[in-house]
């Protein structure tokens, strides 16, 4: 089942996620649900708060990246419960959106490298080192279990262009071929 995205402005957006146990309700179906959700809505990774739930899930999938960054291509994980041990390395940019932040784009920096330790979806503990475009992708997704957006790591310049964009959003007035949650829509209100 295709899951509907929580936009910018919802403030399960803004909290910090809470762990879960192996026996979390319906967990496999969850996951396979934000999988579906995010080869719709041709994103690469996806975080139970955009998808309404304050737990520390995440998915990604960097197969859309594997054209021009070959060692995304296969690249496909479920990270619960993760804690980032380390990040290193000399802070580069990337062009990056989100699906909670539709039509908005913006040059993020981020350390390359990273050391994370999480859970598997079948419960089996990991901690393992990634690099390059897996590393961003994954720090991207972490960040929203912090209650974290791409758009606060922009300059405040950016912050400010695109301040109107934001609250766009956050009021559903934007149109998007995929179902999302709008925090400030009026009653009646549909695009």
């Amino acid at each position: 089942m295709i899951l509907p995205v929580t936009a910018y402005g919802h403030p399960v957006l803004r909290r910090t996620a809470k762990e879960i146990e192996k026996d979390y309700p319906g967990l496999q179906e969850l996951i396979d649900n934000m999988f579906e959700t995010i080869y719709v809505t041709n994103g690469v990774g996806l975080a139970a708060p955009q998808v309404n739930l304050s737990i520390r899930l995440f998915i990604v999938d960097t197969t859309p990246y594997a054209n021009e960054i070959p060692e995304a291509k296969g690249f496909k994980r479920v990270f619960i419960n993760p804690e980032i041990i380390e990040e290193g390395g000399k802070e580069t940019m990337f062009n990056e959106g989100c699906l909670s932040i539709p039509d908005i784009r913006e040059d993020v920096p981020r350390k390359p490298n990273i050391y994370i330790r999480y859970y598997n979806e079948n419960f089996m503990l990991h901690e393992e080192r990634f690099n390059g475009v897996k590393a961003r992708v994954i720090l991207h997704e972490y960040e929203h279990l912090q209650g974290i957006l791409f758009v606060d790591r922009v300059s405040n310049i950016r912050k400010i262009l695109m301040r109107r964009k934001l609250q766009d959003i956050s009021k559903g007035n934007i149109n998007v071929d995929y179902k999302m949650i709008f925090p400030n829509r009026k009653k009646g209100k549909r695009k």
